[in-house]
C-alpha cells in the first residue's frame, strides 16, 4: 500500500491514470487506529490503488487545502481530480459501512470484497 506525503499532493503522483483512494489519518486518532487496518485489508480487492496519508501534524496544509475537518477521511481521485469523498462523522469515525460505500462507488458490490 502506498504511503503518500505532502509533496505527492503537489506533484504528479495523483495525476497518473486510474483511480486512487486515499485514507487520511492521524497517529493520535483512536478512530483512525481502528479503521486503518480494515482499509489496508481492502488493498488489492477493489479496482483502485489504495493509499494512506498521515496528517498527524495539525499544521499540515492538507487539512486546509482539502477541507479535512475530521479523520479518518477517504478521498477518491480519478485522473488526478477529486471524484468523491467520505468524511467521518464527528465523534464516530469510519467503519465497514464506509468501506462498503467505497467499494460500491468503485464499481463492485460489497459482496465481492474478499
Amino acid at each position: 500500500m502506498e504511503q503518500l506525503h505532502l509533496a505527492d499532493f503537489e506533484g504528479a503522483t495523483l495525476r497518473r491514470p486510474g483511480r486512487v483512494v486515499v485514507c487520511f489519518h492521524a497517529s493520535w486518532c483512536g478512530f483512525c487506529r481502528r479503521f486503518v487496518p480494515s482499509f489496508r485489508a481492502r488493498d488489492g480487492t477493489v479496482p483502485a490503488t489504495l493509499a494512506l496519508a498521515d496528517i498527524s501534524d495539525e499544521e499540515n496544509p492538507l487539512w486546509d487545502r482539502l477541507g479535512i475537518e475530521v479523520v479518518p477521511a477517504l478521498f477518491a481521485f480519478e485522473e488526478g481530480k477529486l471524484a468523491w469523498r467520505i468524511d467521518s462523522p464527528m465523534g464516530v469515525g469510519l467503519d465497514d459501512r464506509a468501506l462498503a460505500t467505497m467499494t460500491q462507488r468503485l464499481g463492485r458490490s460489497p459482496g465481492q470484497i474478499k
